[in-house]
């Protein structure tokens, strides 16, 4: 007897649906075949245990299991069940008539119980596209399914309660979420708040222009003095996610499995701190079977680069180009998947492989030769890439011991939200731009006209700090967002002396 049972396989974020085909026939043996990795050609055994552990069985016949499409690898053990309602329909052991209207996904335990699975969600939204009633799958990701809408999502606990469904058409409790209601309850509620940083004044203005026009930014300055800190709490300050933006955050981190379990859609823009020792294929992602990195899984969030300058040069290399694109494209003989990976870059470093820089009471001093080493381990063309330098100074006794609260997140972000808001509406009609550091040398040359009195101001600046030429666009770039912040039409003077002061690394000394 044949029967068709549908699983779904996920490439880049996006899930095409597989067709798995049981024929159960006279003879011996177990034949799979589709382009199965090893997790799938193990799930015979799982199978086999999870169904004697609930009075059913492998039948001793010829079964043949073909998963189609037959020239697409597929990969993982979220097939168990789907093979196993396969063979139990094929070899007549329970009716299955409606078995067609299900995608059907969940890895078994040898007791018959169901484990999580990756890609819960763009699983759902394919199976809505192509018209399937239903979505059936382990109760730890039934939450996350839920979000999509139009589509009967069933969290299941044990295999029984699948058979009975179809055999004995015992009804399944259907999970249903407000997805709307869940998402706008949970925006106000950041972890870390801007309120609880003492002093660093200045550093809190340089991270809200930076919020407020997607900017890049580096911070240096000696430990101890509160980079990881205020890095921590920039998403707090960043503009709400949208419905969209939320949907295409969860789908990334829904494929690589890191949705908490019993959650449902992300809320809060995500913050990624990888460490020094990543390699170059965990950071932009890829694999033999390609998996999202951690410039993806920042997607409209932040990550964050602790002491820049010890990470490999390669690594490091390999951001140029998602940081332009905001994308990364992984190629493979057989086929190509593009993660989106528009984030903000925030990074630190020391001014020094010490940590301390021109400080007469530190405890250890480095060499001009030894500091300009260890500061050219950062390229030009990255640095190219980041838009604001700022020095951070330790915090004084004064400031640390006050009682007095700092300014809130909340009222923070309302202010960046107001001057994202400027800029969405400045570039309404160019898709693939949305906010100032996304301008190119056209929309720099339309939207960042100075006066004679800014011209020369900006002149004067660049011909007596000695500034790089690559500092010209980029001082042009954060003054228009200071002047967003302000609500100003026109780049004024005391914007460009401003955005001048955030481009501490371009100066003569730093990097040769």
């Amino acid at each position: 007897m044949l029967t068709k049972v549908y699983g779904s396989a996920v490439f880049g974020v996006e899930a095409t649906t597989i067709t798995v085909e049981v024929n159960v026939d006279n003879g011996i043996g177990y034949h799979l075949v589709g382009l199965p990795d090893n997790a799938i050609k193990e799930s015979n055994y799982r199978i086999a245990a999870a169904l004697q552990n609930n009075s059913y069985k492998i039948p001793g016949k010829k079964i043949i299991i073909n998963m189609s499409p037959a020239d697409l690898r597929k990969e993982g053990s979220a097939y168990d069940v789907t093979l196993a309602i396969g063979i139990l329909i094929a070899s007549g052991q329970i009716s299955g008539i409606h078995v067609g209207d299900y995608i059907i996904m969940g890895e078994l335990s040898l007791d018959g119980s169901l484990q999580p699975i990756k890609g819960a969600l763009p699983i759902a939204i394919k199976a809505r596209e192509e018209g399937f009633k239903g979505f059936i799958l382990p109760v730890q990701n039934a939450k996350e399914a839920a979000i999509v809408n139009d589509l009967e999502v069933y969290g299941i606990d044990h295999i029984s309660q699948i058979i009975d469904f179809f055999d004995k058409e015992i009804p399944l409790e259907a999970t249903h979420i407000d997805t709307r209601k869940e998402f706008y309850e949970s925006l106000e509620n950041p972890e870390f708040d801007f309120a609880d940083v003492k002093g660093q004044e200045t550093i809190k203005r340089c991270m809200e222009i930076a919020a407020a026009g997607g900017h890049n930014i580096i911070l240096i300055g000696p430990p101890g003095s509160g980079k990881t800190m205020l890095a921590k709490r920039l998403p707090s300050i960043l503009p709400p996610m949208t419905l969209s933006e939320a949907l295409e955050t969860t789908k990334i981190h829904s494929v690589v499995g890191r949705v908490k379990s019993g959650s449902g859609l992300m809320s809060q823009r995500p913050f990624r701190s990888p460490h020094h020792t990543i390699s170059d294929v965990a950071l932009v992602g890829g694999g033999s079977y390609p998996q999202p990195g951690e410039i993806s899984m920042s997607h409209n969030g932040v990550l964050f680069l602790d002491e820049l300058p010890e990470f490999k040069r390669t690594v490091l290399e390999v951001m140029r180009q998602p940081l332009e694109d905001r994308e990364v494209t992984i190629s493979r003989s057989k086929f190509t998947v593009t993660y989106p990976s528009s984030f903000m870059l925030v990074a630190s470093m020391n001014p020094s492989p010490s940590g301390y820089f021109n400080d007469p009471d530190s405890p250890m001093s480095s060499s001009p030769a030894e500091m300009q080493r260890y500061l050219g381990k950062v390229s030009g063309p990255l640095l190219d890439r980041i838009d604001i330098h700022i020095e951070v100074t330790p915090v004084p006794f004064e400031k640390l011991s006050e009682e007095r609260r700092g300014e809130p997140s909340k009222i923070i972000r309302e202010r960046v939200t107001k001057a994202r808001k400027i800029q969405t509406d400045r570039f309404k009609d160019n898709e693939k731009v949305h906010y100032n550091a996304q301008m190119g040398v056209k929309q720099i040359r339309t939207y960042c006209k100075l006066s004679e009195e800014s011209l020369n101001l900006l002149k004067s600046a660049m011909e007596r700090l000695n500034l790089s030429a690559r500092a010209y666009d980029r001082i042009l770039k954060v003054s228009r967002t200071i002047a967003d912040l302000e609500g100003e039409l026109t780049i004024l003077p005391h914007h460009i002396s401003e955005a001048i002061q955030y481009r501490s690394l371009d100066r003569d000394g730093w990097l040769g």
